[in-house]
């Protein structure tokens, strides 16, 4: 069953659809799909957590290696044959053998990477839903309302519940696209790619000293529009705005080369990847100017920081999975509503103690496994605070 039921304006609908109330074996039946995801999201969960613990650990250790081998260099501009094959690290202004160019918009920038985004305007559609039960009916009541935006990617309208009035086209005329330079250097040295991909703090390039490249074509502000009246731009047209990283020469308008600092392995004249003994690839670009001490300082943080994030990850996916496989519980009193609300908050208190419980004996089994002299130290600290207590406690009188 749908109603429809449109405001003044095309851009707005509301649409309700009814079902009839699923009956208890049809819960129950869902409940046990949710259970298997359940018990899967769970799985997942101790894995994560263990394996975050050595990942973090060899990480460090690769980077305390990396930090009592490393070797800074004199010069930039000259290679010596005694560092070959060693870690170094340099730090210097970025330089590339030539522009990257658009000849399409007759742009072009001494820069490590140039990235044209293109935006279309476009229709797009929101949805704003809430379910309420009627006459033994469960009833969906969906808001749709459309709004016209400037969106880089293809919004498919045919998804749209209302696609009259509301239609995209299925193409963009012009295509986004990222140039980067083949030959990137520090100094003598040529950049591996892996240290190119991580040269990606782009900035909006401006575009008043520049020209309307073509009659139908006219420039506003820091975009090029295809549009006859950019001001009030129509579904279909397009707008360009281009971004650049690693300036790589003396610019005019935009200032001095960027300056970056390399920690990398030295081969020939390139800086390729460092193999470390714990298993771990050395291979750091930083912006800037940075002594040794401040980029493993920086790699350490970066490392803390994804280690904690994993570990909420995976705190999050324990709870979330005892939750779906204690959903059951729920479904067998969900007609008796004081009983259900008061099952539900037991469920999500019980979700939330185990997963807490079991997260930290998750972590502090990977830390036995791969730091055992630090789990028993921390053993022993958890010791502490019993013995303490116990001391406080006044000795019994004597009878």
């Amino acid at each position: 069953l749908q109603q429809f039921s449109d405001t003044g304006s095309r851009k707005e609908h509301v649409k309700i659809t009814s079902e009839s109330k699923p009956g208890f074996l049809e819960r129950l039946s869902e409940t046990s799909g949710g259970m298997l995801m359940g018990l899967v999201t769970f799985l997942l969960a101790f894995y994560l957590l263990f394996t975050n613990e050595g990942r973090a650990l060899r990480t460090a250790k690769s980077l305390d290696e990396g930090l009592s081998l490393v070797i800074p260099l004199d010069s930039i501009h000259s290679i010596s044959q005694q560092n070959e094959g060693r870690l170094v690290h340099l730090s210097g202004a970025l330089s590339t053998s030539k522009p990257l160019f658009d000849p399409s918009y007759g742009l072009s920038i001494q820069a490590v990477k140039l990235k044209r985004n293109v935006e279309m305007y476009q229709w797009v559609e929101y949805e704003d839903s809430k379910e309420y039960e009627e006459n033994g009916e469960i009833k969906k009541e969906t808001k749709y309302s459309y709004n016209t935006e400037w969106k880089s990617e293809v919004v498919n309208s045919r998804n749209f519940d209302r696609e009259i009035g509301h239609k995209n086209p299925s193409a963009m005329a012009v295509e986004s696209f990222t140039a980067v330079s083949p030959n990137v250097q520090v100094g003598s040295f040529v950049l591996s790619k892996g240290l190119v991909d991580k040269i990606d703090d782009f900035k909006q390039l401006s575009l008043s000293n520049l020209e309307d490249p073509h009659a139908d074509v006219t420039r506003g502000g820091d975009y090029f529009y295809h549009s006859e009246n950019p001001r009030r731009p129509e579904v279909g047209d397009l707008r360009v705005s281009f971004f650049y990283a690693g300036l790589s020469g003396d610019d005019p308008h935009l200032g001095s080369a960027d300056k970056v600092t390399v920690i990398a392995r030295q081969r020939g004249d390139q800086l390729v990847p460092y193999h470390t003994k714990s298993g771990d690839i050395l291979e750091i670009l930083h912006p800037g100017d940075l002594s040794v001490e401040e980029v493993f300082q920086k790699e350490h943080h970066s490392n803390t920081m994804k280690t904690w994030a994993l570990r909420a990850a995976g705190w999050l996916s324990m709870f979330v999975g005892i939750s779906l496989m204690t959903r059951i519980f729920y479904t067998l009193v969900d007609w008796f509503p004081v009983v259900r609300d008061l099952v539900n908050i037991g469920l999500k208190a019980f979700a939330f103690c185990v997963a807490t419980s079991l997260s930290l004996l998750t972590i502090s089994l990977g830390w036995l496994f791969y730091r055992p002299l630090w789990a028993l130290l921390l053993a022993l600290l958890s010791v502490v605070p019993i013995l303490v207590a116990r001391s406080r406690v006044p000795p019994k009188k004597q009878q």
